[in-house]
């Protein structure tokens, strides 16, 4: 068959030839590569890299020679563990830990038992308007932390708080949240009312899992609901549980936007009233980057030790039961 031109179709184009089997096996093997490579140059730009650089300035300081005036005046010099030192002796990072110490204990019994307690009620077969209750109790969780905290923040203030004017109105006392011990319990419900959401369609995600069966069995045998509840429904979501505990764990001890937030509203909130504003105030306030860094590597290694710990010690738990 010709062209129009009177020239054969093809002429003139190399003949294509298929790819070997081994070369194409080679393309198989490389292509999952390929599809890591933008998440894996994401990670390194703006995780890797950041957290290197953090841990080299916590190994360096500012050497000021005479003045500090002039160009060479301040050098920036091999530090050792000289930063290490002074965080682990410094009486302000110390007491900003016991703080958030005393904050998770209240925040995370609270905020996963409360998370356990919507899972069970809602996959209950006496629920009404299911979906309609998880999206209620999980929008907290999709509003910004900063902007929960200013709501929170101008509720809590007497002047402005409508609960303030209804208690007033009653003749009842009015406390102050944002003054003393009730600024824990001020802030630990800024963090349950937005993390509980969270937490619960995770918890009730794995209830949904398990089969039915195992519930038709337990009614056989004259369970009732909270029998079911307690014996079947929580052991079978323990590492659900597990799972939660170890993401609240974290946020607890990276707590900052709450407190933070607050900090104009009142003076019970010092600049280091947690580890993570402290070193804030370092970085950015006095201008100590290299002291701020090596804080922050302290916090970062103290939360990963925590978690991981925790981990550790509830597989070997796990592990332990089922071996019985």
């Amino acid at each position: 068959m010709t062209s129009a031109h009177g020239t054969p179709y093809g002429a003139g184009k190399a003949p294509y030839v298929l790819p070997s089997r081994a070369a194409r096996r080679e393309r198989a093997r490389s292509a999952p590569y390929f599809f890591l490579l933008p998440a894996t140059v994401l990670f390194v730009l703006f995780f890797a890299l950041p957290i290197g650089y953090a841990v080299w300035l916590s190994f360096r300081k500012v050497k000021v020679s005479g003045l500090g005036l002039g160009a060479g005046a301040r050098r920036e010099v091999w530090a050792g563990l000289e930063n290490y030192t002074a965080a682990f002796t410094d009486d302000e990072l110390l007491n900003g830990a016991l703080r958030v110490l005393g904050y998770g204990c209240i925040v995370v019994p609270v905020m996963l038992g409360l998370a356990l307690l919507f899972a069970l009620m809602l996959d209950s077969e006496k629920v009404r308007l299911s979906p309609f209750t998880r999206l209620a109790i999980f929008l907290p969780y999709a509003i910004p932390g900063v902007v929960a905290a200013l709501l929170w923040g101008f509720l809590y203030l007497p002047d402005v708080s409508p609960f303030y004017f209804v208690l007033d109105a009653l003749g009842l006392p009015q406390p102050d949240l944002l003054d003393g011990g009730p600024l824990y319990l001020a802030l630990s419900n800024i963090a349950v009312w937005g993390g509980t959401g969270f937490n619960m369609i995770v918890i009730y995600t794995a209830l949904r899992a398990v089969p039915g069966e195992v519930y038709e069995a337990a009614k056989l045998d004259g369970a009732t609901p909270l029998q079911i509840a307690l014996r079947i429904k929580i052991p079978m979501v323990a590492p659900s549980l597990v799972l939660t505990f170890f993401f609240s764990i974290i946020a607890t001890l990276q707590v900052f936007s709450e407190p933070m937030t607050l900090k104009p509203l009142t003076n019970s909130v010092s600049t280091t009233w947690s580890p993570l504003m402290k070193v804030y105030r370092d970085a950015f306030r006095t201008g100590d980057v290299h002291g701020a860094s090596a804080q922050a590597v302290i916090i970062a290694l103290a939360t990963l030790l925590l978690s991981f710990g925790f981990l550790r010690v509830a597989n070997r738990r796990t592990e332990g039961e089922a071996t019985r």
